[in-house]
């Protein structure tokens, strides 16, 4: 039977800010990607959101991102890959404190927001991203744009490398995501999502924005649970894959 991972981002609320869904949407995916304070979240929200997860069998990984809790860490930034390195390396140690009291384990990596697609074109800031979760852990899982060069190092470093696609993203002809900026970035018709879905699991093949096929891979898709209808969509989508005969489950390495 063919496999796929369901991925979310969550533990993003901050203070007494909330954001997501995320006790709803966590019985609905199989990995957790748990913000780890510098984009969102803090103490309580990690500690709560990684219980949570282990408390519904889903797999924890950490979402590292760059510092910048105002911009969600969405906005591009200056770093250096020593910096990067650091950044990442800190956050992973932040997240697995809320882990180790519990007996329990990180099992993957996805970051965030522009350092995920910094990585996905930088070679220097990808290979400072791997050597920070392989100093950390060499048996974590990485997660990645499909076809980024943040794939292609993760692999160079000896770490098992997740091939990510968006179940509410559009793409450029590159395979990059459109930027959240322009029209049509993100899809909201979700049965066109799970469309679009269904093929880049089951064809490795999706529409680009300019409506050209393009080749992809999908390890695992993310579903985005800070949207109106998130709920709805993911249980949607994980509806439709076993309809198409798809088990979904957390990657191993």
């Amino acid at each position: 039977m063919q496999t796929v991972d369901l991925n979310a981002d969550l533990g993003e609320s901050f203070g007494r800010y909330t954001l997501g869904m995320d006790d709803r949407l966590l019985p609905l995916v199989s990995s957790a990607n748990v913000a780890c304070g510098f984009h969102a979240s803090d103490p309580v929200v990690m500690e709560k959101t990684v219980l949570l997860a282990c408390r519904g069998h889903v797999s924890v990984g950490a979402h590292p991102g760059y510092p910048d809790l105002m911009g969600f860490g969405r906005r591009p930034m200056a770093v250096t890959p020593a910096e990067a390195h650091a950044y990442v390396l800190y956050q992973l140690g932040a997240l697995e404190a809320f882990l180790r009291p519990h007996g329990l384990r990180l099992r993957h990596v996805k970051p965030h927001g522009a350092l995920y697609n910094a990585a996905a074109a930088d070679p220097a800031l990808a290979r400072a991203v791997c050597a920070a979760v392989r100093d950390f852990d060499p048996s974590l899982v990485l997660y990645g744009l499909s076809g980024s060069c943040l794939l292609r190092a993760a692999e160079d470093a000896g770490l098992a490398a997740c091939s990510e696609v968006f179940a509410d993203r559009a793409y450029e002809e590159d395979g990059t995501l459109v930027p959240r900026g322009r029209p049509g970035a993100v899809i909201g018709d979700g049965q066109e999502a799970i469309r679009r879905v269904l093929r880049m699991v089951t064809e490795g093949r999706v529409t680009a924005i300019s409506g050209k096929d393009i080749p992809l891979h999908a390890d695992t898709v993310c579903i985005h649970g800070d949207g109106e209808k998130a709920v709805l969509f993911a249980a949607a989508l994980r509806r439709a894959l076993g309809e198409n005969g798809i088990r979904v489950c957390a990657p191993s390495a």
